[in-house]
């Protein structure tokens, strides 16, 4: 990871980095979970029926786009971070696929979660399991 700036040398880039992703976190959720309704509304309530998988669907898409399009979600810019990978480059679409991808499975498996929210709170640059497996990491975006 020698692209990425070093969190020893330059702390601005990491600095609340964690909370920030939460804060980034609790905008999501709420940004996806205003979508689902709207496709709810759009089903005739039909949606309704299979809930969770909707919200699962919708989650995934929002999150996948969003990353491709500006390497961070609408809750990350709001939080002013963004994910960038191994190379320091913003995501592309593979990327952001398998990040995605990534982040849907540790929600699966709150044991894997709670190992994610750990490695973020004690590791130097601040990464999850999904960024330590993938190489990308959270930058503040104006450091």
């Amino acid at each position: 990871m020698t692209a990425l700036p070093d969190p020893h040398s330059h702390p601005q880039f990491y600095d609340s980095v964690p909370a920030k992703r939460l804060f980034a976190w609790v905008v999501d959720s709420l940004v996806i979970l205003a979508i689902s309704f709207v496709v709810v509304l759009f089903t005739a309530f039909i949606g309704l029926f299979i809930w969770p998988l909707l919200y699962l669907v919708v989650g995934f898409a929002y999150r996948v786009v969003t990353l491709s399009n500006g390497s961070a979600t609408w809750g990350m810019r709001v939080a002013g971070v963004e994910l960038r990978d191994a190379q320091g480059d913003r995501l592309d679409g593979s990327m952001a696929l398998f990040h995605t991808a990534g982040y849907t499975i540790s929600l699966a498996f709150p044991l894997i979660q709670v190992v994610s929210i750990i490695m973020m709170l004690t590791g130097a640059r601040g990464q999850g399991l999904t960024d330590a497996f993938l190489g990308t990491v959270a930058l503040n975006r104006r450091a």
